[in-house]
């Protein structure tokens, strides 16, 4: 099995928009990697958390992959690990995920190290970590907006 964990794309200020939604740039950075990803991967549904920024992103990565885009508990940037973690863990088939830091990196750290506290991925706006599970979890590859 594959997961796919991507923070949200670059967000306009609290103070430009209220909801966040995502910058041109975001927009663009997220097009560029998602586009990238496509070349490599198959999921059938995109999962993000409610918030403007992770769905818009989701919605791009969903485009390129002709996949779905569908909110899922679990996501939200304070939400507790495991609960990501048990629909991970029901699933049979490649997930991604869009969600937000520190939730992202505490899922990542979960998974990997068996500690959400742990630290193990560094994230950045827009990218990709493929993680992969045969008997534990490691990572496989991530993409950075930047290249």
């Amino acid at each position: 099995m594959e997961l796919y964990l991507v923070q949200h794309a670059e967000a306009k200020s609290k103070e430009d928009d209220p909801e966040r939604g995502l910058t041109t740039k975001g927009k663009d950075e997220a097009g560029h990697v998602a586009a990238r990803t496509a070349k490599l991967i198959k999921v059938h549904t995109v999962k993000h958390s409610p918030k403007l920024r992770a769905r818009q992103t989701a919605d791009i990565f969903a485009g390129h992959l002709h996949a779905s885009s569908a909110e899922a508990e679990g996501l939200k940037p304070l939400d507790d690990p495991e609960i990501a973690r048990k629909m991970i863990e029901s699933s049979d088939e490649n997930l991604m995920l869009v969600g937000h830091l520190p939730h992202m990196n505490k899922l990542a750290s979960l998974l990997l190290a068996g500690d959400a506290e742990a630290d193990a991925v560094s994230f950045t706006m827009g990218a990709v970590v493929c993680l992969e599970k045969e008997e534990k979890w490691r990572v496989k590859w991530i993409f950075i907006p930047q290249f």
